[in-house]
């Protein structure tokens, strides 16, 4: 099926989708082989969901795809602590507050700091679970106050801004260009925005809110930043006024990601952002993630059903981040499967090896292709189930891959970890599959080796596997197809 050789394909170029010209462009950057990110982070008052962290996996998709062809990559990933009300408009309950309220603590700038400062390590945490690669750094829009308050005088100096009774709005109407990345001119869009009748256009956003009794002092007032201005002036602090790529949910696009193009570009007269990558929603068992639908499920949560982050990420990977996915635990479940069968096969290759050429390029021309992370896992199963490739061949190729599928191939610490979590304790199997492996221990005590392997058998129609070691047996669910469908 494959070929083997060194020679790299380098007919294709990479292309990626950007949301600002709605079309699948060649990747060129601003500077040489340099490469700027921002990343678009979470509001940390709870635990981030499933979904969010789909918004994280692909951007470490398109930075590990951006390094393995060459070049170097400086992303940000922000934390908003503060600023950020619960819906898109500018009226509501900031979600901070919202945080403070559900766990019984008094608003404070410092309590408001203790509870981000919890949720922000049980984020990072879980970025790590699923190995992402960390930033550059983690700004928090709290200890960039300062540099907020500069870009709005900014504005008021450029005409954009003007006050109202309840703060600081950015005047849209100055800037012909607003709604770049669409989705501006939808009822809904407008109903969100136009609460606010001091406004000078329903589509004006805050800068800066009023509250005379928590916040920071600036001239024009006592108070919090909007949500927007935040990302602005962290990004133009740690990448500048112009970079490279900025990354985010599809939700991200319409209002806030509108908006930090228009304070940016009015402050800066200069292009904010060369590409807009944004990633599509997950559902859970066909339905939008949400507190009213009780489906808000956690990392964590995961975890407590003996599932390994990694099985996630797979599972991510095998949707393109543009296209809808619905998670369940039934795909979740064989997603974990394939994955834990991936690794035992990769684990046991043995001997020297050499990249197999042509599975290489075919690989390279996936992830070049807006991030094809689906056919690029289709590629690593072909490698890895053709009889006719060494092992050597198999496992030096599949560990090119990994560096940027980042599925634990390439680290024996990794696969030893997953192979770990995939054996199922005895407690967790069905009484009639304990009743088999119990049967099943005392013919192997008793050397009656043809009874033992009859009630392996047994045991794998029910779907499960029994594996022999030096310190006794393990069970894992039986494989499914290779794809975890």
């Amino acid at each position: 099926m494959f070929g083997i050789g060194e020679k790299k394909d380098k007919r294709a170029a990479l292309v990626l989708y950007n949301t600002l010209g709605r079309e699948k462009q060649e990747f060129k950057p601003l500077v040489g082989r340099y490469v700027k990110m921002y990343t678009c982070g979470p509001t940390v008052y709870d635990y981030v969901t499933i979904g969010n962290l789909r918004s994280f996996i692909f951007p470490d998709i398109a930075r590990r795809t951006l390094e393995y062809v060459g070049y170097e990559v400086k992303q940000v990933i922000n934390i908003t602590d503060v600023g950020h009300l619960v819906g898109d408009g500018d009226a509501g309950e900031d979600k901070m507050s919202s945080g403070l309220k559900r766990e019984g603590m008094e608003f404070s700038l410092e309590n408001m700091k203790i509870l981000s400062t919890k949720y922000m390590d049980a984020f990072i945490a879980d970025i790590k679970d699923l190995n992402i690669q960390l930033p550059f750094t983690f700004p928090r829009a709290s200890e960039h106050i300062p540099e907020q308050i500069a870009y709005i005088e900014s504005l008021f100096a450029k005409g954009y801004a003007y006050t109202t009774s309840d703060g600081v709005y950015f005047d849209t109407g100055r800037f012909p260009k607003y709604g770049a990345l669409g989705g501006t001119s939808t009822s809904e869009d407008h109903a969100r925005v136009a609460a606010n009748h001091e406004k000078r256009h329903p589509q004006d956003f805050s800068l800066w809110k009023f509250d005379s009794k928590l916040g920071w002092e600036t001239k024009w007032g006592k108070g919090f930043p909007g949500w927007h201005i935040e990302c602005t002036a962290m990004a133009g602090k740690y990448l500048g006024k112009s970079f490279d790529i900025h990354t985010g949910g599809i939700d991200l696009a319409p209002i806030h990601h509108n908006n930090e193009i228009a304070q940016a570009e009015a402050a800066s007269g200069k292009r904010y952002v060369s590409y807009w990558m944004h990633g599509a929603f997950i559902t859970v068992e066909g339905k939008r993630i949400g507190k009213s639908e009780g489906n808000t499920i956690r990392l964590y949560q995961l975890k407590e059903r003996g599932v390994n982050p990694l099985a996630y990420r797979y599972l991510v990977l095998m949707t393109h981040y543009r296209s809808p996915m619905n998670f369940t635990w039934e795909a979740l479940l064989g997603a974990q499967t394939a994955l834990f069968r991936a690794l035992r096969i990769v684990a046991d290759l043995k001997g020297e090896g050499k990249i197999i050429s042509e599975a290489r390029d075919r690989f390279e021309r996936a992830i070049k292709d807006d991030l094809n992370t689906p056919e690029a896992i289709a590629v690593m199963w072909d490698v890895l189930k053709d009889d006719s490739l060494s092992d050597g061949d198999k496992r030096e190729t599949v560990q090119l891959f990994d560096t940027v599928l980042g599925l634990g191939f390439g680290s024996q610490a990794d696969r030893n970890e997953v192979e770990k979590l995939s054996v199922i304790s005895e407690t967790e199997l069905p009484e009639a599959v304990q009743a088999l492996l119990h049967d099943r221990e005392e013919a192997r005590t008793a050397g009656d080796w043809g009874k033992a392997d009859a009630l392996r058998a047994r045991i794998a129609e029910a779907g499960y596997d029994v594996f022999d070691t030096k310190t006794g047996s393990e069970v894992r669910r039986s494989e499914v197809s290779p794809e975890g469908q």
